[in-house]
């Protein structure tokens, strides 16, 4: 009996100490699909998600790097809105715009260079300062987030054929999502890889039908519904939660572009009361200081 119980305490704080060590790591990982379902399900209990939007923008780590990635997971659980575009040997790698300029020590465009040409190239924060940081392919990012996190592509200019098809190289339903913003897009996806999670468009009456008709289930998807919640959304935001689908919200465009620390904080705070359930934020290492206090 005596060997029994010193069995289940040791086995209590080995599984004690491994829960202890994820959480201190931020991750975020599923042993199936139905656990990712439920962590996306809306459930009215007031819980709010944080996405980084490009990654997240902190000072020394700029936008769609693997490092910057790593450096909010170092601070927070989170997940991560990223940009895949396509080299001209059809490399996919993380770039939001159609150019280097802003980003990178580069110029042009990223269809213009071969992934061997843009191995020189290295990434600027989004003060303009150079890092040592390269240009991520999505292939490296989706193996490093197995197990950490979730990566939701957005769309760009990869053809919709190339992201199916390596997702399904690397297994990669449960850790990865695909932004879409039509309904005949949400069904492209779910077709080809039943089950994937996608985030949809329903800002409005129109995206919302869209996406309806498409018979895609919602239990699949979260829904981007505008910079806020607020008297032109709130009917299709209380439709979507009778669903069970999550709402997600921008500050990238509004509060993320103010100039203060203070400044930031206080519009994050008003429009938290508004109630998303998933923000999204250029900074969202800001947001979960206060959503945590």
């Amino acid at each position: 009996m005596k060997k029994i119980l010193l069995f289940a305490l040791l086995s209590f704080a080995v599984i004690h100490q491994e829960a202890k060590a994820q959480h201190s790591n931020n991750y975020i990982s599923f042993k199936n699909q139905n656990e990712c379902y439920q962590y996306f399900a809306y459930k009215g209990d007031g819980s709010i998600l944080m996405s980084g939007h490009r990654g997240g923008r902190e000072k020394g780590f700029p936008e769609n790097s693997l490092e910057g990635l790593q450096h909010v997971l170092q601070q927070m659980p989170a997940i991560f809105e990223i940009d895949p575009r396509l080299t001209k040997d059809s490399v996919i790698v993380l770039m939001h715009d159609a150019t280097l300029d802003r980003t990178t020590t580069g110029t042009g465009k990223v269809a213009d260079y071969t992934w061997a040409e843009l191995q020189s190239i290295r990434l600027k924060d989004y003060e303009g300062n150079i890092t040592g940081f390269k240009i991520p392919t999505l292939e490296d990012v989706i193996i490093w987030s197995k197990g950490k996190t979730i990566v939701n592509l957005d769309k760009k200019d990869v053809p919709f054929h190339m992201i199916v098809g390596l997702i399904k190289k690397h297994h990669a339903e449960k850790h990865v999502m695909i932004t879409v913003h039509t309904g005949a897009q949400a069904r492209y996806y779910s077709d080809r890889l039943p089950g994937i999670m996608l985030s949809v468009f329903a800002r409005n009456e129109k995206e919302y039908e869209d996406i309806r008709i498409s018979g895609v289930p919602w239990h699949t998807m979260i829904a981007y519904v505008g910079y806020t919640i607020d008297e032109s959304n709130h009917a299709i935001v209380d439709k979507l939660h009778e669903n069970g689908v999550r709402c997600m919200v921008s500050y990238a465009p509004t509060h993320d572009r103010l100039q203060t620390k203070e400044e930031r904080e206080k519009a994050y705070r008003e429009d938290i009361k508004c109630r998303p359930d998933i923000i999204e934020s250029d900074i969202p290492t800001e947001i979960w200081a206060l959503l945590i206090k």
